[in-house]
Parts: structure tokens; C-alpha cells; sequence
């Protein structure tokens, strides 16, 4: 098991992906949507990665990944198959531990931030295939 800090770079992509999370969560806000979880980890080990944020408006529940670049369009072709992959685990393992929510529909949105630009929202940005 590696214990070593991460290096400054790292460091500071962590940070900055942090802060473009904190600006989506309030665009998102802005929009209507309360926000349920944010930086939600499923666990070591359980396949499943990280929801960015978990936002909710009426009876629709909104998993959403938020992606930072220089871009626009670098920041909507940055996300993976396999990142989708992972997401859609991690949607599904917090639904399972959240079975109030049942009742709501689900969907897979993404939230771009690029410098000087306004955050741009994709609704429905993925289906599960």
C-alpha cells in the first residue's frame, strides 16, 4: 500500500477539481436542485468510483459528474467509457443504501467548467447501456 502524500501536481488538480465541484453544485442550486451528497466515495474495493454530486429536483435524482478543463469541449470528451461505468455502480450502491429515494427516476447528467466560461449542464448526459 502506498502512503506517499500525492505529488504538488496532483495536489493542485485536487484542488481544482474541488473548487470546479463547488461551482457546479451551485449552478445546479441555481437551477432548482437540492443537493444530496456531493464527493461521494462507495468504498475501497467495491468497483464502484466516485458521484461527483447527487442532485435532486421533485421526484428526479440526478448523478452528476463534473468535469474541469481548459475547454469546454476537452471537458465533455474527458469522460470514459469506463468512468460511466464506474458512476453508474456508484449510483446504484447509493441508491441501495438509500431506499426512501425509490420512488425517483435517475439520471445521468454532467456539469463542464472551463476557465470564463459559464458552467454548462448536460442533462441526460448518458443512458446505462
Amino acid at each position: 500500500m502506498n502512503s506517499a502524500p500525492p505529488s504538488a501536481p496532483r495536489q493542485a488538480a485536487q484542488r481544482r477539481g474541488k473548487a470546479a465541484e463547488r461551482v457546479a453544485a451551485l449552478w445546479l442550486r441555481l437551477k432548482g436542485y437540492g443537493i444530496l451528497a456531493q464527493g461521494l466515495k462507495s468504498g475501497r474495493g467495491s468497483g464502484a468510483g466516485e458521484v461527483d454530486l447527487v442532485a435532486r429536483r421533485g421526484d428526479l435524482l440526478a448523478f452528476v459528474e463534473v468535469k474541469s478543463r481548459a475547454t469546454i469541449v476537452q471537458a465533455v470528451e474527458s469522460l470514459t467509457p469506463f468512468q460511466r461505468q464506474r458512476i453508474e455502480r456508484g449510483a446504484a450502491a447509493f441508491l441501495a443504501r438509500r431506499p426512501d429515494l425509490a420512488g425517483c427516476g435517475v439520471r445521468f447528467d454532467m456539469v463542464l467548467v472551463a476557465p470564463w466560461r459559464l458552467p454548462r449542464h448536460i442533462p441526460d448526459a448518458w443512458r446505462i447501456d
